[in-house]
């Protein structure tokens, strides 16, 4: 009886933040060892299920990086990475389209539709809705920066219930271009920004942002991130997460969320707890 009375607990302290987060947009990034390991791929896909079933409206965008450079490696494609991001030839491009677009992007769609979910998946290059420039050219090919987004592309999936997951290729403007391969952290944060999101949240390697002690920081602002960075507390793979974190928090949504993707439920741990279990990022 006991362990009935703490389930009715824990449904109840969620209760305020269901009610709060009711018919909001969250995005979510979905990429680290969430996205590799069998088991957190299915505690991921209940998640989304719930979140969605309590009137939550999830927007996933996912990245595949180490499964692109398994398939190069494969083929004997070389691949090779400047200041942390991939040079993307044509021949690299096709790979990456394939494996974002095509592998990875439908077995989600596929799992969480198995769960009950409504999910469908698509990419920037359809209805064009994610258009991109050369971040530069002479030095990384066809590796992108986003110029637009159609909100109005995803607004019209959600309208209809669906869970968009989306690949993070971008079309160019020119007809018959092979299209942009995009940061999936910062395409997140421009979907984020261009829909209106409530909330965007990153799953990780890492258990959020560390302090110089190694300790986790629940809460940081904008300046406070400045300072981190500067001193070089932030250093390294989680500089380009807290920049895609300050570009959505600068373009009106209202928090980011860093969290731990290998602890199974973080996701709601961090929505529907007071306490949460990683680092958010203010205004």
């Amino acid at each position: 009886m006991q362990k009935k009375i703490e389930t009715v607990k824990t449904l109840l302290e969620a209760l305020p933040f269901i009610k709060e987060f009711n018919k909001e947009i969250v995005v979510i990034k979905y990429g680290g060892s969430a996205q590799t390991s069998p088991q957190l791929k299915e505690k991921f896909a209940e998640d989304i299920l719930l979140m969605y079933l309590v009137g939550i409206r999830p927007v996933i965008i996912h990245g595949g990086g180490s499964k692109i450079t398994e398939m190069l490696d494969a083929l004997s494609i070389e691949t090779k990475f400047i200041e942390g991001q991939r040079v993307t030839t044509k021949e690299v491009m096709r790979i990456a389209e394939m494996i974002l677009s095509g592998e990875i992007n439908k077995d989600l769609v596929s799992l969480l539709n198995s769960h009950g979910a409504k999910a469908i998946g698509v990419s920037g290059k359809d209805a064009h809705f994610i258009t991109a420039k050369a971040k530069d050219f002479a030095k990384w090919g066809l590796t992108g920066n986003i110029t637009n987004v159609k909100a109005e592309v995803i607004n019209n999936l959600m309208a209809e219930k669906f869970i968009p997951v989306i690949a993070p290729i971008a079309a160019g403007d020119e007809m018959g271009h092979p299209g942009f391969n995009i940061n999936a952290d910062l395409c997140a944060s421009y979907v984020a920004k261009a829909i209106g999101a409530n909330k965007i949240i990153f799953l990780t390697d890492t258990s959020g942002v560390l302090d110089e002690d190694k300790k986790l920081l629940d809460t940081l602002t904008k300046a406070q991130v400045k300072k981190l960075k500067s001193d070089g507390t932030i250093h390294g793979g989680m500089v380009p997460k807290v920049d895609a974190c300050l570009e959505a928090i600068n373009g009106g949504v209202k928090k980011a969320h860093i969290i731990d993707g290998r602890l199974e439920h973080s996701m709601l741990l961090e929505l529907f707890t007071s306490e949460g279990i990683g680092t958010q990022i203010v205004k």
